[in-house]
């Protein structure tokens, strides 16, 4: 390309040196140039020319030239002279500036000359690039290549020094297993020997391995001395808790525990091993617990206060007596039969320490049972947290707990099969119910349900027995001879103090808990109380006394009720209803006494009216007598009723209520006596022998003021 270019540049320059040398004279080429018609111009077709001058009508040129009338001929004739022209004039221009021309033809040479060696010199480079990006190809894949056996080489360094340092058996470490002493750095060296033996069972690879041949034998032999070490370490260790008035929470704690991870490695390595040092460990605290509650419950039998006996019921006359029925404890003692008392006191004690035997007995003092069954169940709760724990610590199986404690279980419901069956104490049995559910809700908040199901079967147990003990004094007061049990007292009767004891501290007992099974028992007894009271009321020929007796054993339950607590709820307010209707009748015997011709007068002739012409109007001669013989009487009759009250009711703020009551109505019986007096005619002459309202009231007040 370079070439022909060059050879037309030689080619121009030729011609233009020519050009110059020769005189060129424009004039005589062009001068004589003449264009000739068309002799077939008179043939042209017109058709469309109307519409092309419509369409230039609108160019400026074909307008000038239409407007000035100008021969399309000879308008074409001048314009192609002025082109010529113009062709001549640029040529001239060319000639004129062919120097110029030259020597930008040269410039232009050196120009492709320089290009020429500059595209010869690039092509060098290509060729060199070209290589270089060869040999870089080759590089990368000789790297890659280099990295991928890098990678392998040292993936099959990290597996064989892994297959190399778990199968490989280390001097130190047979010394440590067949000579050492079992401690720290053996339990350390027994994980060793665990991995080695794992990766050996484990790993299929291994098994095929010629290396495996060698190790295997002196891995078995190691793995045999480690666990004979370690079971005769443990045997060892295991007799030690065999021995008396050692602390078998310290032992486990403190020496046990730090060789857990042997036990492990038996589970893991030696099965039947492991199961021979479980057996052990399970028969020696079986054997060892169990010896352990039994002596225990042996000695707090010695502290044990007797409450009740079957005969210690609400209904039972104590004066009956027999040569065989058991000695009485002293009334101190046998108080607590029906009443609480400081024996509550025992549920706020739930989580106290344990009794101490020896220090208790050396004090001569007795408990009641219910204080013997919360020591003995904390000691067992105690106990069976420390073991439950160190058993899934130790062996990682809770089964080994109920095997140890099946033994303790036994001796506990041994004991409790002998004791239930002869306790005839209520009260003791709900405190005992009570202290279970506490007991339950204490090893609930200590997250550990070792104890539930014998908890669960302990309540179950201590219901019945209290259900059958509840009859027995529901049936007593059924069943009682009301002639044995009557005595010629109206003040408060000792089954009905009984009855009040037992029902308050029944109460007390069901206040945090709602038991409606024993609201419905409370209910029944309740019944049979009223039925047996009013039967020893009617023992009393004297309608006055029946009802004295009522008030003061209805009064006597309902002040018992009321210290007990604000919980009496219906019984309570049953006994308050009887109290209210047993007082008004009381009130109206004591008044009909002292004023019974008054009080007829007046509910039988003082509501008539005077002036309604009854056959039998009412007369001065009918009140007179009964107006003197109350002015006479009044005082000297309400001193009567005072010391009758006083003699008659055993609660002294009681009497002095009923006596202001009876007060009260006596004023206005007599009030209703002064208003049919006024109603009736000549009944003003009786004024002089009326007692004021006022002096009565002052009376009335006076009593009031003693209380």
């Amino acid at each position: 390309m370079t070439e022909v270019t060059t050879g037309e540049l030689h080619k121009s320059e030729g011609e233009t040196m020519d050009a110059s040398k020769s005189v060129f004279n424009l004039g005589s080429v062009v001068g004589d140039l003449t264009i000739e018609e068309d002799a077939g111009s008179n043939d042209i077709s017109l058709e469309g020319l109307q519409q092309e001058l419509e369409e230039c009508k609108a160019d400026e040129v074909v307008a000038n030239i239409l407007s000035k009338g100008v021969k399309l001929r000879e308008y074409t004739k001048g314009v192609e002279n002025n082109l010529r022209q113009v062709e001549l004039d640029s040529i001239q221009e060319y000639i004129t500036e062919s120097d110029n021309l030259v020597s930008l033809h040269d410039q232009i040479r050196d120009c492709d000359i320089i290009l020429s060696q500059m595209e010869t010199l690039l092509g060098g480079f290509q060729v060199e690039i070209g290589s270089i990006s060869s040999d870089i190809k080759i590089l990368q894949e000789k790297s890659l290549d280099m990295g991928l056996k890098l990678k392998n080489r040292k993936v099959a360094e990290s597996k064989l020094a892994k297959f190399v340092e778990e199968i490989i058996v280390p001097p130190r470490m047979i010394d440590i297993i067949v000579d050492g002493e079992v401690n720290d750095e053996y339990l350390r060296t027994l994980g060793i020997l665990s991995k080695k033996l794992k990766f050996v069972e484990v790993d299929s690879m291994v098994k095929t391995s010629n290396a495996l041949k060698d190790v295997q034998p002196e891995l078995e032999k190691l793995r045999q001395k480690a666990i004979s070490k370690v079971f005769e370490f443990m045997i060892q260790k295991l007799y030690a808790l065999r021995k008396p008035k050692t602390n078998i929470q310290i032992l486990q704690q403190s020496i046990l525990l730090k060789y857990k991870y042997a036990i492990s490695f038996l589970k893991e390595h030696g099965k039947e091993i492991y199961n021979e040092v479980r057996a052990a460990y399970t028969d020696t605290m079986n054997k060892v617990l169990s010896a352990h509650f039994r002596a225990y419950i042996q000695a707090l039998e010695k502290l044990q206060l007797d409450i009740a006996g079957p005969t210690d019921l609400i209904g039972v006359d104590t004066r009956s007596t027999s040569l065989f029925s058991r000695g009485r404890e002293p009334l101190k003692n046998r108080s607590a039969i029906f009443a609480l008392g400081d024996r509550i006191s025992i549920l706020k004690e739930i989580d106290e320490p344990s009794l101490i035997p020896h220090i208790a007995e050396a004090s001569s003092k007795k408990y009641p049972y219910e204080v013997l069954f919360r020591s003995l169940h904390k000691l067992l709760m105690d106990t069976a947290t420390s073991e439950y724990v160190f058993c899934g610590d130790f062996f990682g199986e809770e089964s080994v707990f109920y095997e140890i404690f099946s033994g303790p279980f036994a001796v506990m419901d041994e004991h409790f099969g002998t004791v239930l069956p002869n306790s005839f104490d209520a009260i003791g049995i709900m405190l005992m119910i009570r202290i279970t559910h506490q007991h339950q809700l204490i090893m609930s908040r200590r997250r550990i349900p070792c104890l539930d199901s014998y908890l669960d079967k302990v309540n179950i147990s201590l219901w019945p027995r209290f259900k059958m003990i509840f009859d027995m004094h529901i049936n007593s007061l059924r069943n009682a001879n009301v002639k044995t049990l009557w005595e010629d007292d109206v003040h408060p009767h000792y089954v009905m103090r009984r009855y009040a004891e037992f029902t308050a501290s029944l109460i007390q007992l069901n206040v945090d808990y709602g038991d409606g099974q024993l609201d419905l028992n409370m209910e029944r007894l309740k019944m049979a109380i009223d039925d047996l009271l009013i039967k020893l009321a009617k023992m009393f020929t004297k309608p006055k006394l029946q009802t004295v007796f009522l008030i003061n054993n209805y009064d006597m339950t309902i002040a018992v009720l009321k210290e007990a607590g604000p919980e009496g709820g219906k019984i309570q307010a049953h006994f308050e209803e009887l109290l209210k209707n047993n007082t008004a009748v009381y009130v109206e015997e004591l008044l009909f006494e002292h004023f019974g011709n008054l009080i007829k007068f007046v509910k039988t002739r003082a509501s008539e009216d005077p002036n309604s012409g009854s056959d039998k109007p009412i007369t001065v001669a009918e009140v007179e007598p009964l107006v003197k013989d109350f002015a006479s009487r009044w005082k000297a009759a309400i001193e009567l009723m005072h010391s009758d009250v006083i003699t008659s009711f055993s609660n002294f703020l009681c009497g002095m209520e009923i006596l202001r009551a009876a007060l009260t109505q006596l004023l206005l019986y007599y009030t209703r006596l002064s208003d049919c007096m006024k109603k009736i005619a000549g009944g003003s002459a009786l004024n002089k022998d009326l007692v004021s309202i006022s002096s009565i009231m002052y009376e009335i007040r006076k009593f009031s003021r003693t209380f």
